[in-house]
Protein backbone atom coordinates (compact mmCIF):
# COMPACT_ATOMS: atom_id res chain seq x y z
CA UNK A 1 0.00 0.00 0.00
CA UNK A 2 0.94 3.62 -0.66
CA UNK A 3 2.69 5.75 2.30
CA UNK A 4 0.64 8.78 1.09
CA UNK A 5 -2.42 10.25 1.85
CA UNK A 6 -4.22 8.54 -1.56
CA UNK A 7 -3.42 5.09 -0.78
CA UNK A 8 -4.84 5.55 2.90
CA UNK A 9 -8.30 4.76 3.17
CA UNK A 10 -8.13 6.28 6.52
CA UNK A 11 -6.71 9.58 6.03
CA UNK A 12 -9.39 10.04 3.58
CA UNK A 13 -11.92 9.77 4.98
CA UNK A 14 -10.70 11.97 8.12
CA UNK A 15 -10.77 14.43 5.11
CA UNK A 16 -13.94 13.45 4.03
CA UNK A 17 -15.43 14.45 6.95
CA UNK A 18 -13.96 17.86 7.26
CA UNK A 19 -14.69 20.74 4.77
CA UNK A 20 -14.25 18.78 1.60
CA UNK A 21 -17.11 16.94 2.16
CA UNK A 22 -19.52 19.31 0.47
CA UNK A 23 -17.71 19.92 -2.58
CA UNK A 24 -17.19 15.96 -2.72
CA UNK A 25 -20.75 15.74 -2.64
CA UNK A 26 -21.53 18.16 -5.60
CA UNK A 27 -18.85 16.16 -7.85
CA UNK A 28 -19.97 12.81 -7.67
CA UNK A 29 -23.67 13.67 -7.52
CA UNK A 30 -24.69 11.67 -4.46
CA UNK A 31 -23.63 10.09 -1.24
CA UNK A 32 -21.76 6.96 -2.37
CA UNK A 33 -17.97 5.10 -3.38
CA UNK A 34 -17.59 7.66 -6.10
CA UNK A 35 -16.66 10.19 -3.61
CA UNK A 36 -13.36 7.98 -2.88
CA UNK A 37 -12.15 8.58 -6.69
CA UNK A 38 -13.49 12.19 -6.80
CA UNK A 39 -11.33 12.89 -3.56
CA UNK A 40 -8.35 11.33 -4.63
CA UNK A 41 -8.50 12.85 -8.13
CA UNK A 42 -8.64 16.60 -6.54
CA UNK A 43 -5.80 15.91 -3.65
CA UNK A 44 -3.56 14.02 -6.65
CA UNK A 45 -3.74 17.21 -8.65
CA UNK A 46 -2.99 19.45 -5.39
CA UNK A 47 -0.16 17.28 -3.81
CA UNK A 48 1.69 16.40 -7.07
CA UNK A 49 2.14 19.97 -7.53
CA UNK A 50 3.21 21.13 -4.35
CA UNK A 51 6.23 24.03 -4.61
CA UNK A 52 8.22 24.62 -1.09
CA UNK A 53 9.66 27.82 -0.55
CA UNK A 54 13.32 27.94 0.45
CA UNK A 55 12.97 28.59 4.40
CA UNK A 56 16.42 29.89 5.08
CA UNK A 57 20.20 29.01 3.88
CA UNK A 58 22.60 27.08 6.33
CA UNK A 59 26.45 26.52 5.88
CA UNK A 60 27.96 23.56 6.82
CA UNK A 61 31.78 22.66 7.81
CA UNK A 62 32.61 25.94 9.98
CA UNK A 63 34.95 26.22 11.84
CA UNK A 64 33.86 23.88 14.33
CA UNK A 65 36.18 20.67 14.33
CA UNK A 66 33.70 18.16 16.38
CA UNK A 67 30.65 17.31 19.03
CA UNK A 68 32.65 18.85 21.75
CA UNK A 69 33.13 21.78 19.52
CA UNK A 70 29.28 22.09 19.30
CA UNK A 71 28.75 21.98 23.19
CA UNK A 72 31.07 24.32 23.61
CA UNK A 73 30.00 26.73 20.82
CA UNK A 74 26.16 26.28 22.17
CA UNK A 75 27.18 27.36 25.50
CA UNK A 76 28.59 30.11 24.43
CA UNK A 77 25.54 31.51 22.63
CA UNK A 78 22.79 29.96 26.01
CA UNK A 79 21.64 27.13 23.81
CA UNK A 80 21.04 24.60 25.99
CA UNK A 81 21.60 21.04 25.42
CA UNK A 82 18.60 18.19 26.08
CA UNK A 83 20.27 15.01 27.59
CA UNK A 84 18.98 13.06 24.71
CA UNK A 85 20.64 15.64 22.60
CA UNK A 86 23.75 15.85 23.99
CA UNK A 87 23.97 12.15 24.07
CA UNK A 88 23.49 11.35 19.89
CA UNK A 89 25.82 14.46 19.30
CA UNK A 90 28.29 12.41 20.55
CA UNK A 91 27.74 9.47 19.06
CA UNK A 92 29.90 8.09 15.45
CA UNK A 93 26.47 8.32 13.20
CA UNK A 94 26.55 12.11 14.33
CA UNK A 95 28.86 13.45 11.23
CA UNK A 96 30.44 16.44 9.83
CA UNK A 97 30.74 17.54 6.28
CA UNK A 98 34.14 17.18 5.60
CA UNK A 99 34.13 20.48 2.97
CA UNK A 100 32.15 23.98 3.26
CA UNK A 101 28.70 23.59 1.83
CA UNK A 102 25.23 25.64 2.05
CA UNK A 103 22.22 24.15 2.22
CA UNK A 104 18.57 25.20 1.57
CA UNK A 105 16.37 24.31 3.71
CA UNK A 106 12.54 23.72 3.44
CA UNK A 107 9.73 23.52 6.21
CA UNK A 108 6.63 21.57 6.08
CA UNK A 109 4.39 19.98 8.02
CA UNK A 110 3.15 16.83 8.17
CA UNK A 111 -0.47 18.08 6.87
CA UNK A 112 1.09 19.65 4.20
CA UNK A 113 2.54 16.46 2.99
CA UNK A 114 -0.53 15.24 2.60
CA UNK A 115 -1.09 13.21 6.31
CA UNK A 116 -3.69 15.56 8.27
CA UNK A 117 -3.89 12.84 10.64
CA UNK A 118 -0.04 12.43 10.97
CA UNK A 119 2.05 9.94 9.73
CA UNK A 120 5.14 7.59 11.24
CA UNK A 121 8.48 9.32 10.28
CA UNK A 122 8.86 6.99 7.43
CA UNK A 123 5.59 7.83 5.77
CA UNK A 124 6.74 11.34 6.03
CA UNK A 125 10.07 10.68 4.68
CA UNK A 126 8.92 8.69 2.05
CA UNK A 127 6.33 11.65 0.82
CA UNK A 128 8.83 14.11 1.16
CA UNK A 129 11.23 12.32 -1.25
CA UNK A 130 8.21 11.98 -3.76
CA UNK A 131 8.25 15.27 -3.75
CA UNK A 132 11.85 16.51 -4.59
CA UNK A 133 13.24 17.04 -0.71
CA UNK A 134 15.86 15.18 1.27
CA UNK A 135 17.13 14.47 4.63
CA UNK A 136 19.38 16.66 6.50
CA UNK A 137 22.57 15.49 7.17
CA UNK A 138 22.42 15.48 11.37
CA UNK A 139 24.94 18.66 11.35
CA UNK A 140 22.00 20.79 10.96
CA UNK A 141 20.18 20.27 13.99
CA UNK A 142 23.33 22.00 16.49
CA UNK A 143 24.20 24.49 13.45
CA UNK A 144 20.64 25.37 13.43
CA UNK A 145 21.01 26.50 16.67
CA UNK A 146 23.85 28.41 16.11
CA UNK A 147 22.27 30.21 12.59
CA UNK A 148 19.25 30.38 13.55
CA UNK A 149 19.41 33.50 16.18
CA UNK A 150 16.18 34.99 15.49
CA UNK A 151 14.32 31.81 15.97
CA UNK A 152 10.40 32.65 17.20
CA UNK A 153 9.68 32.09 21.15
CA UNK A 154 7.62 28.47 20.97
CA UNK A 155 8.78 27.40 17.94
CA UNK A 156 9.50 23.66 17.67
CA UNK A 157 11.28 22.03 15.05
CA UNK A 158 11.84 18.31 14.05
CA UNK A 159 15.17 17.80 11.78
CA UNK A 160 14.33 15.50 8.91
CA UNK A 161 17.25 12.94 9.00
CA UNK A 162 19.00 9.59 9.45
CA UNK A 163 17.93 8.78 12.92
CA UNK A 164 21.02 7.79 15.63
CA UNK A 165 20.94 5.49 18.13
CA UNK A 166 21.20 6.45 21.85
CA UNK A 167 23.00 4.70 24.51
CA UNK A 168 19.59 3.06 25.23
CA UNK A 169 19.26 2.10 22.27
CA UNK A 170 16.69 4.04 20.66
CA UNK A 171 16.85 6.22 17.61
CA UNK A 172 16.53 9.69 17.85
CA UNK A 173 16.49 12.59 15.40
CA UNK A 174 17.13 15.79 16.97
CA UNK A 175 14.71 19.11 17.18
CA UNK A 176 15.40 22.59 17.64
CA UNK A 177 13.06 24.73 19.96
CA UNK A 178 12.61 28.32 21.14
CA UNK A 179 11.71 27.97 24.51
CA UNK A 180 8.89 30.80 26.24
CA UNK A 181 11.37 32.21 28.30
CA UNK A 182 13.91 33.26 24.69
CA UNK A 183 16.36 30.63 25.23
CA UNK A 184 16.80 28.15 22.18
CA UNK A 185 17.33 24.73 22.96
CA UNK A 186 18.81 21.54 20.86
CA UNK A 187 17.22 17.91 22.10
CA UNK A 188 16.75 14.63 20.79
CA UNK A 189 13.38 12.70 20.34
CA UNK A 190 11.43 9.97 18.91
CA UNK A 191 12.97 9.47 15.12
CA UNK A 192 12.27 5.80 14.48
CA UNK A 193 10.76 4.82 10.86
CA UNK A 194 7.40 3.98 12.85
CA UNK A 195 7.62 6.58 15.36
CA UNK A 196 4.09 8.44 14.88
CA UNK A 197 4.44 12.21 14.97
CA UNK A 198 0.76 14.53 14.16
CA UNK A 199 0.16 16.39 11.76
CA UNK A 200 0.68 19.98 12.75
CA UNK A 201 4.32 18.72 13.56
CA UNK A 202 6.50 20.65 11.58
CA UNK A 203 9.93 19.27 9.83
CA UNK A 204 13.24 20.70 8.36
CA UNK A 205 14.18 19.11 4.75
CA UNK A 206 16.53 20.04 2.28
CA UNK A 207 15.63 21.19 -0.69
CA UNK A 208 16.09 18.36 -3.74
CA UNK A 209 15.08 19.10 -6.84
CA UNK A 210 11.33 19.65 -6.03
CA UNK A 211 10.50 23.10 -8.28
CA UNK A 212 11.02 26.76 -6.83
CA UNK A 213 8.99 29.31 -5.92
Amino acid sequence: MSTNILGDPEALRELWCGPLADLVVKLTGKDGPRWEQALKRMLHSSLEVANFKTWRMIKLHTDIKDADGFREALKKVTCGIGNLGNDILGKPAFTMSREEKVLELVVTSNVELGFPGGAKVKQTYARAKELGLELCPSEVGPQLCLQYTDQPKGEWLLIAMEPITDSGGNLNVFYVECRDVGRQWLDGCDGGPDSFWRGPYRWVFVRGNCPRI
